[in-house]
């Protein structure tokens, strides 16, 4: 297994989840639960990166490395750059963006995109997908879809049902079952060298129509490979209900 490293963006603010990484959970605030899960991904380092002087305190209590970042970061992408240009990381680094809102996220998942990154040197990032079967997640607005080229690597990503299945949805009918279609899953794995760059790389019109990041690389020419998962991780958590259900999973697992 190649060495790669974690690092967990962490704001306080939140519109619905005020201080959501300090939430408590089982025990142990959200922003902590997910730094164990990084660690035992087997990455060689995990930092949590907070712009929040409460954050980085809780983490450090609990015996996890922290850094406090600029409060002005417009991306958790920004605010990993800044880590990885702090500790001087070499360019050829392999950093995963794993969520502080993940506290069921995967060790496995997050080891199988650093090492697709690794196995892939004309990529700058590796992302994740699973197979979509259901038309109602492929014409979800709020379910992004990638499409790929033959070696795994991404064409576009989109809100939008793509590939488009021409004669099926024209005649109204469910989406073929051969449709090779996937959904897209948030999590990133950089090279640091694309890590330095991403600050100078403005923004492109199908990014900030589309209101997805990852479009920004595309257009800029970088490369990203999707490792292909079989089914879609546990949810994040973004509303209270949300929140109830996590502390559920966790109260049964005990």
């Amino acid at each position: 297994m190649g060495a790669f490293k974690v690092v967990i963006p962490a704001r306080h603010a939140s519109t619905r989840l005020p201080g959501k990484p300090l939430l408590d959970i089982a025990g142990k605030p959200m922003v902590v639960r997910v730094a164990e899960l990084a660690l035992a991904s087997g990455a060689e380092e995990v930092c949590v990166a907070t712009d929040h002087a409460e954050i980085a305190a809780v983490v450090a209590q609990h015996g996890y490395d922290v850094m406090m970042t600029c409060l002005d970061h417009a991306s958790g992408t920004d605010r990993i750059a800044e880590v990885a240009q702090q500790r001087g990381w070499a360019d050829d680094a392999i950093v995963v963006n794993v969520q502080g809102d993940e506290p069921l996220i995967a060790p496995a998942l997050i080891q199988e995109v650093a090492q697709n990154l690794a196995g892939h040197p004309a990529a700058a990032i590796a992302t994740a997908a699973h197979p979509l079967h259901d038309t109602a997640s492929m014409m979800n607005p709020n379910v992004v879809k990638v499409v790929l080229d033959k070696n795994g690597y991404a064409l576009y990503f989109s809100r939008a049902p793509i590939p488009y299945a021409r004669d099926a949805y024209a005649a109204q009918a469910p989406m073929p079952e051969q449709l090779p279609a996937y959904r897209h899953i948030g999590i990133y794995a950089y090279r640091t060298a694309f890590l330095r760059s991403y600050a100078s790389l403005p923004p492109a019109g199908i990014e900030t129509y589309e209101a997805l990041e990852q479009l920004r690389a595309l257009w800029h020419g970088y490369r990203i490979s999707v490792a292909i998962t079989a089914s879609a991780p546990a949810a994040g958590v973004d509303t209270p209900d949300d929140l109830q259900r996590v502390r559920e999973l966790f109260a049964q697992r005990r």
